[in-house]
């Protein structure tokens, strides 16, 4: 049973100001209390903001050289603590054993090292005639993360934060918390400045309210639900902060007539049902030609049937989701489909047969889909793929584009053809044929799926200021 009961603000582990109020945090394979943390209040965050605010005044003037010296420290202890990053998040969120190592664990430090790279070059600097156009750090910085790719999501927030000099009050999922707690001692053990970073666990409601009410918080970024990101919006609202978000999606993946069949049917479903289902860009939404329908839900089948539901801490292809209340929110959403008549190819509602505990779902293909059911509109969060036929490619491209989400989308076939299909889609990241990802492409949404970027050189924009100051030449000549 793990526990931490603290919180680390200015450089310090310290007590709950208003006491400790213990939260236990569920295995989802289990379903027994895998550790505890107490849940923070605003006064918590308060003393956070004011010890960021008092650091900013000294790191936002460090020098490029000092900033790549303190991500490469920060990369070093981050691979000394990797396989604890890769085991908690195993045990707390229920990434299979494999994922968490390879992709979940992997994606932190890959920010860190992507972070030192960019800033070696970055231009904070333009002349433009007479006048100086330079980018300064926004100031404080409230960072509020998901549970679904934690680690990945903390650090693709924190490295660009302290890449262009600004400080930090992190509030981590409390569904899975404890991978942030070891972050903020590899930030300890790295010498990051105290007040830098700062962490305060709680729930949305209460500590990520405050964050996003704080006066002294000058930015907000928020990964979530488009639902949560409406509230963060409305809390910071009154001190008319920035606020940048990546939300929800629901991601068409348009198959065209001229696609490798097996490949990208099997390949896509694969991709679905990775960390089981519960990624916002997954593609849930396949579109695929009337003509080879058949043939796809044959494919879509087998592959999905081929996905090994199980101990996350074994050989399991995908483990449980996250929590009971996801658990019941995918299994109305399953029963949703079959009730407005959807075509179920395989899967279904329940647990995989022989398992009677733990938060497991079977993989889950519906056919025969029309855009306008529940399970064609609304972000389900798990291992469900719901399969829809075209006739044209302008109604693929129509109805692939009818959400009010706008994150991601895949296009599947010929190049030339998928390039001018990407185009028309209307989300903020396209991947044609199942490309490896892109640490320096940027990544956010359209539409209710956000705004701005992350990743990448775009992912340090939202973290800066533009000034212009004008009459630089001549200031500089006058001397």
């Amino acid at each position: 049973m793990r526990e931490n009961f603290k919180f680390y603000i200015d450089g310090e582990w310290v007590d709950p100001a208003e006491g400790v109020r213990p939260l236990d945090v569920i295995n989802p394979a289990t379903e027994e209390a895998m550790g505890r943390i107490a849940l923070g209040a605003a006064a918590d965050v308060d003393r956070a903001a004011k010890a960021a605010h008092r650091a900013f005044a000294s790191f936002s003037r460090t020098s490029r050289a000092e900033r790549i010296e303190l991500l490469g420290a920060i990369a070093a202890e981050y691979q000394k603590r990797y396989q604890d990053i890769a085991a908690v998040i195993t045990e707390e969120m229920g990434a299979p054993s494999w994922l968490a190592m390879q992709a979940q664990a992997a994606m932190g430090v890959a920010h860190f090292q992507t972070a030192m790279a960019i800033l070696k070059d970055y231009e904070f600097d333009e002349e433009r005639g007479t006048t100086l156009i330079t980018k300064e750090p926004i100031g404080v910085c409230g960072l509020i993360t998901p549970w679904n790719w934690p680690i990945n999501q903390i650090a693709c927030k924190v490295a660009p934060a302290i890449a262009v000099g600004c400080t930090m009050v992190l509030k981590p999922s409390e569904v899975a918390p404890f991978n942030a707690l070891i972050f903020a001692e590899i930030m300890h053990a790295a010498g990051v400045p105290k007040g830098v970073f700062n962490l305060v666990n709680g729930d949305g409601p209460t500590v990520g309210a405050a964050i996003s009410s704080h006066p002294l918080v000058d930015m907000v970024s928020f990964t979530g639900s488009t639902r949560a990101g409406i509230e963060v919006a409305k809390n910071a609202a009154p001190t008319v902060k920035r606020v940048c978000q990546e939300l929800g999606g629901k991601s068409p993946n348009i198959v065209l007539e001229g696609a490798d069949l097996p490949k990208a049917i099997g390949g896509s479903v694969q991709q679905m049902m990775m960390n089981s289902g519960q990624s916002c860009n997954a593609p849930s939404r396949m579109f695929v030609p009337r003509a080879r329908m058949e043939e796809a839900k044959a494919i879509a089948k087998a592959a999905a049937e081929a996905v090994v539901v199980g101990d996350p801490t074994g050989n399991a292809t995908i483990g449980p989701v996250v929590s009971e209340a996801q658990f019941n929110k995918i299994q109305g959403l399953i029963k949703k489909g079959i009730d407005e008549g959807a075509t179920l190819v395989t899967g279904g509602p329940g647990r995989p047969d022989g398992m009677e505990k733990g938060y497991f779902v079977k993989p889950t293909i519906f056919a025969d889909v029309t855009n306008d059911m529940t399970i064609a509109r609304e972000e389900i969060f798990g291992p469900v793929m719901t399969m829809l036929a075209y006739d044209s490619l302008d109604q693929a491209i129509e109805q692939g584009n009818d959400t009010e989400y706008g994150l991601a989308g895949y296009v599947q076939g010929p190049e030339e053809e998928a390039r001018k299909v990407a185009r028309k889609i209307r989300a903020g990241q396209i991947n044609i044929n199942q490309a490896a990802p892109d640490f320096m492409a940027p990544f956010g949404g359209y539409k209710q799926s956000g705004n701005g970027r992350e990743w990448g050189d775009h992912g340090f924009t939202d973290f800066l200021e533009v000034k212009a100051v004008v009459g630089w030449k001549q200031a500089e000549a006058a001397e």
